[in-house]
């Protein structure tokens, strides 16, 4: 059986480059005594400099609280509020699939275990490439789009058995750029317009 993979620590973390540069404006866009309003944008941003686990590791949590002058306490249950911090690494492409009624209704319920026995895991597993780590979520806000599955940052919309067997097709051949089929509507439908 797949195991989730282990929570990561390094000794110590700081924002570098791009990163620091865009911490800086994510800070300056608040008034003094307001700074902890920056809170999930530096998170997130933590964890994308940890591309390699794409999860915000202690070290990084207690520089964004220094930082914030933010009890620690306070950024762990922020982060453990929010599904898109990760405190545990997730692989590469991480597959979130809504069973929120409206995505149930619309076969969201056959596309779950579609994912499990495509990619060989369970909801939150990491595949042992650490490719790929599934999780069920609960209303990824497209509902009149539904059956919705996010990869990473993209909302895939009215899927299909078939549209999901592509997207898996083509993410486990790494072929993301010239295949992958564009993010939004299977359908063609642009934002929540009626089907048809």
């Amino acid at each position: 059986m797949v195991q989730p993979m282990p929570a990561t620590s390094s000794a110590s973390f700081s924002f570098r480059g791009a990163f620091a540069e865009r911490a800086k404006k994510e800070l300056a866009k608040y008034p003094e005594g307001r700074k902890q309003s920056a809170v999930l944008a530096l998170l997130d941003l933590a964890q994308r400099q940890n591309g390699k686990t794409n999860c915000v590791t202690d070290a990084a949590m207690a520089t964004v609280a220094s930082m914030l002058d933010m009890p620690r306490m306070r950024l762990e249950e922020i982060a453990s509020f929010y599904t898109m911090i990760h405190r545990k690494p997730v692989g590469k492409y991480h597959l979130q699939c809504c069973m929120t009624t409206p995505c149930m209704l619309r076969g969201s319920d056959d596309l779950l275990p579609l994912i499990e026995k495509t990619l060989g895991i369970r909801n939150t597993e990491t595949s042992p490439d650490g490719r790929f780590t599934l999780s069920k979520v609960e209303c990824l806000g497209a509902c009149a789009n539904a059956p919705v599955v996010q990869i990473n940052d993209d909302l895939y919309e009215d899927l299909t058995r078939d549209d999901m067997e592509t997207l898996l097709a083509q993410l486990k051949k790494g072929d993301l750029t010239k295949n992958m089929p564009k993010a939004g509507s299977q359908r063609g439908r642009r934002g929540a317009e009626p089907q048809g």
